[in-house]
């Protein structure tokens, strides 16, 4: 079996593979069975700015965004490869991020929102959801890392205020 695509990354090899003397297999399978970040954000044990929560999916601020309003939208559990999850679960977090676009438009007016699932730099399946004005603002070479923690917070306040009366927003 071929490891997983991340074993390729420099990160992954820098990271985690030296902490194993043995093989890159080893590595591969003790990284499996590590939680991922967007699972340690979900559960609570990193903090982040979540906008929806249901009982199969969560949306929350990205913290580098593209435009402001930038969100994530994810399965609680973790899939690797959108590929892999159920159909069931992938329409249901289309629809959710249908619902996190919606309030996109309302709170941030742009031209569109765009959509991309990359996947590549953390293995937890995710939609990125992007308000936009042109094509050339899908492109992850424009994101911030170094957005303000006020601008992520008002960006925050927005979309939660256009989600009010959404049974799943979360209010804060």
């Amino acid at each position: 079996m071929d490891p997983p695509v991340y074993a390729r990354f420099l990160s992954f090899r820098k990271n985690v593979t030296h902490l194993w003397e043995s093989s890159l297999d080893t590595a591969v399978a003790i990284f499996d069975d590590m939680a991922t970040l967007f699972t340690r954000i979900i559960e609570g044990e990193i903090p982040g700015r979540f906008v929806w929560r249901d009982d199969r999916a969560v949306a929350f601020m990205t913290i580098a965004p593209i435009k402001p309003g930038h969100v994530l939208v994810a399965p609680i559990e973790e899939i690797d490869h959108w590929l892999d999850a159920p159909a069931e679960l992938r329409h249901h977090l289309m629809d959710v991020a249908a619902v996190i676009g919606t309030a996109q438009m309302t709170a941030f007016r742009p031209a569109r929102i765009g959509v991309i699932i990359a996947g590549l730099e953390v293995p937890h399946l995710h939609i990125h959801v992007i308000p936009m004005e042109t094509e050339r603002d899908l492109n992850f070479a424009n994101a911030n890392p170094s957005a303000t923690k006020e601008a992520l917070d008002e960006a925050t306040r927005l979309l939660r205020s256009a989600l009010v009366g959404n049974p799943d927003a979360v209010a804060s």
